[in-house]
């Protein structure tokens, strides 16, 4: 029966990952036969079937099994909580299956546990699509371009389920209600008359100052009593005077003077004696004067001859001025990238060259059964001197496959001779030696 098509896509819109210097996608088909041999049938039917098309840059991607298809973000929530929750379980196992087999003495069994534990990686939540309630991940083995591969797989479905912030408008104040008056209120005086002040007897004398009484101090005169003022009837004054004379009273009233005590005894304060110095001898030892003769200073110790390392035959030798200047020259050619890893198929190292010329250039592989790849290539320099060679994109290979091409960087070492790393991914960094072709 037919399986369900459920995404198409150009290789050259992502980037594929892998381990052991080879991409997943390039053994998609035989990891989940090699999954399947291992009764692994629940990780099988979360993985979709690639196919290439005859040009080789573009894939479609199959279901696995049969049932009705749902996309992640059209699936309700429960659904979508529900395939997390399996995917978790999922990834767990694929993570056990190949920690197991890296630990495996057998390079097949590393490999393989290698490209497994890069297998789940996949661009986004829009690649993953649901099948009578089980997940199917396409385009697995591969992320978005200029993108690392994720720590945690699942952090994009986990960030498409935080539910967004819904914002709540403040409720407009409701308007005052407008007061009304009646015909009978509208008879009443607008201004509220003032209340009349009834002015006692009493009100129009000055209130007298209450007396002040000094406590007695040991030894001191009997306490000063203040004597009463006389009350002056306010009326005898003009208006003005009167308001002016209830203010400034309190004000004006005498403040107590404060009373003198005995004068304190005088002290007399009889100094310390002071203890005499005793003269102190001393006797100092003389001897007869010796006359010393100079030291001659000990010539300084030779440098030590600087041993220069010899350079190796035809390795890249990143000239300082050039580098200093900003220029690639020294890049200029065709080089052999030696790299430190080994190929499955033949247990020997993939076979890389560079052409480069002004920053420019092609970069041809040669890996597994004499397959071929070729991909442009890029470089340039640092600020800090350091050089980067970048592919565009993965090499396209004779056999319809594509071949994910390394980011290699180089800093002058000794002698200036250039010390270059390959790296595929955030994990996987392999060292790499440039010769010139036909060494």
């Amino acid at each position: 029966m037919a399986k369900t098509l459920l995404r198409s896509g150009n290789l050259d819109d992502f980037q594929a990952v892998g381990g052991g210097g080879q991409a997943v996608f390039e053994s998609a088909l035989q990891i989940r036969e090699a999954l399947r041999l291992r009764k692994q049938q629940a990780i099988v039917d979360c993985l979709a079937i690639p196919q290439v098309n005859d040009g080789g840059d573009r894939v479609d991607w199959y279901s696995p099994v049969d049932g009705q298809v749902v996309s992640w973000k059209t699936a309700d929530e429960d659904a979508r909580f529900r395939a997390l929750r399996y995917l978790e379980n999922t990834v767990a196992s694929v993570e056990s299956l190949s920690k197991k087999c890296l630990q495996s003495p057998k390079t097949a069994q590393q490999l393989f546990g290698s490209l497994l534990s890069k297998a789940f990686q996949f661009p986004n939540e829009n690649f993953l699509f649901l099948i009578e309630g089980k997940p199917v991940i396409c385009f697995w083995g591969f992320v978005n371009l200029n993108a690392n591969a994720r720590d945690d797989v699942l952090d994009c479905l986990r960030e498409s389920l935080i539910p967004e912030p819904v914002v709540i408008d403040d409720p407009e104040p409701e308007p005052e209600p407008t007061p009304v008056i009646t015909f009978e209120q509208a008879d009443e005086p607008l201004i509220t008359p003032v209340t009349t002040v009834r002015i006692t007897e009493d009100d129009l004398y000055a209130p007298e100052p209450a007396p002040v009484i000094v406590e007695p101090v040991a030894e001191a005169p009997a306490p000063v009593v203040i004597s009463k003022k006389r009350r002056v009837p306010l009326w005898s004054l003009p208006a003005a005077a009167v308001i002016v004379a209830a203010i400034a009273t309190p004000l004006l009233w005498p403040k107590p003077a404060p009373s003198a005590g005995p004068a304190p005894a005088p002290v007399v304060i009889t100094p310390a004696p002071v203890k005499t110095v005793e003269k102190l001898v001393m006797n100092l030892p003389l001897h007869q004067a010796e006359v010393l003769e100079p030291k001659v200073k000990e010539p300084a110790p030779a440098p030590a001859p600087v041993v220069i390392a010899a350079i190796p035959k035809d390795a890249m030798v990143m000239e300082a001025n050039q580098v200093k200047a900003g220029s690639t020259r020294f890049l200029n050619g065709t080089w052999r990238a030696i790299l430190d890893v080994k190929d499955p198929v033949t247990g020997k190292p993939p076979s890389l060259r560079y052409q480069i010329q002004n920053n420019k250039g092609t970069a041809r592989v040669v890996h597994g059964d004499n397959i071929i790849c070729r991909v442009d290539v890029f470089s340039g320099l640092h600020s800090n001197g350091e050089l980067m060679i970048k592919s565009r994109g993965n090499a396209r290979c004779t056999d319809g496959s594509r071949y994910p091409m390394p980011e290699v960087s180089c800093k002058a070492g000794t002698s200036d001779v250039a010390e270059c790393s390959a790296r595929y991914d955030a994990k996987t960094v392999v060292p790499l030696t440039f010769k010139k072709a036909g060494a």
